[in-house]
């Protein structure tokens, strides 16, 4: 057997407290691993741990991962861990035509999905056993940019880079990156606000899997790279066709 043992190990889960990371929180805790969530609200985090149904297995932890010396005590102060994972991804009025962009909410893309999981490598590495790995989440947008998506594009194509240089920088730890296609949660109402629903439905018509995403699709492949011990350097894209369109 080849596969990485996930019962009985300690995962960190940054952007856990909805959508993607709180999917596969629910998923790691119901094969026994033990889940630190991280991210910058503690509200969030109070109502992860609700959601989760207070399972004594899950902890909550304030980060802000743009932050160096908050990431560093996160390791400093947390112990050995197996596996790291981040979803985080702040977009918010990064979503606009060229003309339209400031630069505060481009420099928050930048420091939320590449510094932050800069960041997250550089002290987290030194805590992971050989076996360990760090999964990022970058984005279909890397492969199929839309107007007004230029600085999201162009964060998830960077981050995908980085991937592959920590990946024979930081060997035998594996680093990976799920890109996810359209998958409902919470961050589209930053990107399409009212109009959300309806830009997912007319999504679904067009992509070969016949549906948007949905969060437990992508915690299922982040799932995979973490116990595939044979797969480090690659981006797995789970988009429902979405780079055929």
């Amino acid at each position: 057997m080849t596969g990485i043992r996930i019962e009985g190990a300690k995962i960190i889960i940054v952007g856990g407290s909805s959508g993607m990371g709180l999917a596969l929180a629910r998923r790691l805790l119901g094969e026994g691993a033990a889940v630190t969530i991280a991210g910058r609200s503690e509200d969030r985090l109070a109502a992860a741990r609700r959601a989760l149904g207070d399972h004594p297995g899950v902890a909550t932890i304030a980060v802000d991962i743009s932050r160096e010396e908050e990431v560093a005590a996160l390791f400093r102060n947390g112990g050995p861990v197996d596996h790291i994972v981040s979803t985080a991804a702040d977009i918010g009025g990064a979503y606009q035509l060229l003309p339209s962009i400031e630069l505060a909410a481009a420099q928050r893309v930048v420091e939320s999905k590449f510094y932050g999981p800069l960041m997250l490598a550089k002290y987290g590495a030194a805590h992971l056993p050989p076996s360990g790995s760090i999964t990022y989440t970058s984005g279909v947008a890397a492969y199929r940019p839309a107007a007004r998506g230029s600085v999201v594009a162009a964060v998830n194509a960077a981050l995908e880079g980085l991937v592959r240089a920590l990946a024979v920088e930081l060997a035998p730890i594996r680093i990976n990156a799920v890109s996810p296609g359209w998958v409902d949660t919470p961050i589209w109402s930053f990107v399409a606000g009212d109009a959300k629903q309806a830009t997912l439905d007319a999504m679904a018509q067009r992509l070969p899997a016949g549906r948007v995403g949905q969060p437990d699709d992508i915690a299922d492949a982040i799932r995979f790279l973490i116990g595939n011990g044979f797969t480090t350097g690659t981006i797995l894209h789970v988009e429902g066709g979405h780079r055929l369109i």
